[in-house]
């Protein structure tokens, strides 16, 4: 009869195999659902308080705001913006609030 077996059928030994796995070691990776990690209006992370809420010693007040565009910055830094300019510093698209938060 014909082995039809798989790797360790009737008709293999043990010492055919290529290589066996002893050990093996999971890696995960995250990032931020952020598209830029650097507030491009204070140049300041932003997980980080921007300059001026370090400054005023308010880092706990200090969140992110996502646009639409998914661009994000500080709250802060991008209310002060959009009473200037109502556009995104990054794209120029308008600017529409996505989120807010930590």
């Amino acid at each position: 009869m014909a082995d039809t077996g798989g790797d360790n059928g009737p008709g293999k030994k043990a010492a055919d195999k290529m290589f066996s796995l002893k050990k093996w070691n999971a890696v995960a990776m995250w990032s931020w659902d952020v598209e830029c990690d650097t507030c491009a209006i204070c140049r300041v992370q932003v997980m980080d308080a921007c300059l001026r809420c370090q400054a005023e010693n308010k880092q706990e007040d200090c969140v992110v705001v996502w646009g639409e565009c998914n661009h994000s910055f500080h709250n802060c830094c991008m209310s002060l913006w959009v009473k200037q300019n109502n556009r995104c510093p990054l794209c120029q698209q308008e600017w529409v609030v996505q989120r807010i938060g930590k």
